[in-house]
């Protein structure tokens, strides 16, 4: 697909009948007429196919020079000759001269040589495609010049659904048929195993086992593909060399949860939402899964304010989304769980409202219903638990624990559910009992929910002091419910149900 603006044909033009292929271009000879910003792209995608490169242009930038002067490509510093296209397998013009790109084009069908006229559909014997690319899978989406921007939409929505982790499970898969094909069997038996080890059910035990997770580097601690942690973000007039002027209508900002942690309990809008914003503030609680599914092209800031220095505080915060918001951008606020509990949520919503942003709250999956799925518990339970409280735990030095309006006492039919528990157990069992909850109440501390990280341990009021102090994130669930749940990590514990998968 060429990246012209959307094409309108006149009547008497035939819709382009386009045969779908995957070219080989290792070791092949390509040549480019053209070596600006476009040229340069182009370069870099025969480069990365393994193709052999001949760039003919006057001049060129910066990056297209180091390659050649790296000896990666053959720069000849001057106009395009017809010697240039000896032995080439496809030619690749981008200049901004019609008369030139006429000449090459004809040319290059005189001698059979495939071309594409960049922004010329009209002179394209093939066009460039959206991919979406997992390692060796790839998925080519073109409209014949049409609407690359259609294109890219649906190359968004597509690689919402294929998380990274594609990559290292289809490299299993060939290795899977190399052993098959090595084997005699029945060809008919091959072929119904091929199909059974690429079902979707093999995907997702492929993901529990953690090997994908492992191979990519998901998971661990470490900012996404496009993450920036800053102790100051961008104004929207520094964020691209020529910013567009202010909006006349600023856009709607986006209010958006990012559930537990797994990134298959987002949300079908969050995900859209983030595959089509332009920037994305999110704060420390967000794992790197989750932030995967935000548009390459987004711009992505930590605004975390979660253990230690602040890098930024919430009012500079709502003044920096108000501000993109104005420039006309497209913003996502992520936060960790659910936004509107115990996210600060109400403090950015007066700020939008006083400025006259217009925005949307897209809920989600929160996180005491992601650490009750870890643990295998319901939080309420028909006879024995028939309400829920959410309570928080953190606090600081000019405000004790005590002030932080904990009910003054908790009925034995109650489930707790403390956020942001901290590490002082003691501190925590104490003001229980004070409110009225016997030492053997049940309690579940579960940590890194939904992740890869998961960890769970049951306990009592009486020892909750000493059990481990798991990292955070983490949540405490007390009452009788927390009796079932089990300790381990998330390898080692049963079955848990499903979010994703459960129905009404």
């Amino acid at each position: 697909m060429t990246s012209e603006e959307p094409v309108i044909r006149s009547p008497e033009w035939p819709a382009p009948s386009l045969f779908p292929i995957f070219l080989k271009l290792e070791g092949r000879l390509c040549l480019v007429v053209g070596a600006g910003t476009v040229g340069e792209s182009k370069i870099e995608g025969l480069l990365a196919a393994g193709a052999r490169v001949r760039v003919a242009a006057p001049r060129a930038t910066e990056a297209v020079v180091e390659l050649a002067r790296t000896g990666r490509i053959v720069w000849e510093a001057r106009r395009v000759e017809p010697a240039d296209l000896d032995g080439a397998f496809l030619v690749i013009v981008a200049t901004a001269s019609r008369e030139l790109n006429e000449w090459v084009f004809q040319e290059a069908e005189r001698r059979g040589v495939l071309c594409n006229v960049v922004d010329d559909p009209r002179r394209c014997d093939f066009y460039y495609p959206a991919v979406v690319r997992r390692g060796a899978l790839q998925i080519a989406i073109s409209t014949a010049g049409h609407s690359p921007a259609l294109a890219q939409r649906l190359k968004r929505e597509i690689e919402e659904h294929l998380p990274p982790e594609y990559e290292h499970w289809v490299e299993e898969l060939g290795r899977k048929r190399q052993r098959l094909f090595r084997r005699t069997m029945d060809p008919e038996r091959r072929r119904r195993l091929l199909h059974r080890l690429a079902a979707r059910e093999r995907f997702e035990r492929f993901l529990k086992s953690g090997v994908g997770n492992r191979e990519s580097g998901v998971g661990k601690d470490q900012p996404g593909p496009s993450h920036q942690a800053l102790r100051r973000i961008p104004s929207p007039e520094s964020r691209a060399p020529n910013p567009e002027p202010p909006a006349a209508n600023p856009t709607k900002v986006h209010l958006v949860a990012a559930g537990p942690g797994d990134p298959d309990l987002l949300t079908m809008k969050a995900q859209r939402i983030l595959g089509e914003a332009d920037v994305v503030l999110h704060d420390d609680l967000v794992t790197p899964e989750v932030l995967a599914k935000v548009s390459p092209h987004a711009s992505v800031f930590n605004v975390g304010k979660r253990c230690g220095p602040k890098n930024i505080s919430q009012e500079e915060i709502n003044s920096t989304v108000v501000a993109y918001a104005r420039s006309g951008l497209r913003v996502a606020r992520l936060k960790g769980g659910d936004p509107l509990i115990f996210g600060r949520a109400g403090e950015e919503i007066r700020a939008l409202r006083e400025a006259g942003v217009d925005f949307e709250i897209v809920p989600g999956v929160t996180a005491p219903l992601g650490a009750a799925a870890a643990a295998g518990i319901p939080l309420t339970e028909r006879g024995v638990a028939s309400s829920v409280v959410f309570l928080t735990g953190h606090h600081s030095a000019s405000r004790a624990r005590s002030e932080l309006g904990w009910p003054g006492s908790i009925r034995p039919d109650t489930t707790v559910v403390v956020y942001m528990p901290g590490d002082d157990y003691a501190g925590l069992a104490a003001e229980l009992c004070a409110r009225g909850c016997d030492f053997e109440t049940a309690c579940v501390i579960v940590s890194g929910a939904s992740t890869a990280q998961q960890q769970t341990h049951v306990t009592t009021v009486r020892e909750l002091p000493s059990a481990p102090r798991l990292p955070s994130p983490k949540l405490l669930i007390v009452g009788a419910v927390a009796a079932s749940a089990v300790t381990g990590t998330r390898d080692t514990l049963l079955p848990t149900p499903d979010l994703a998968a459960t129905r009404p």
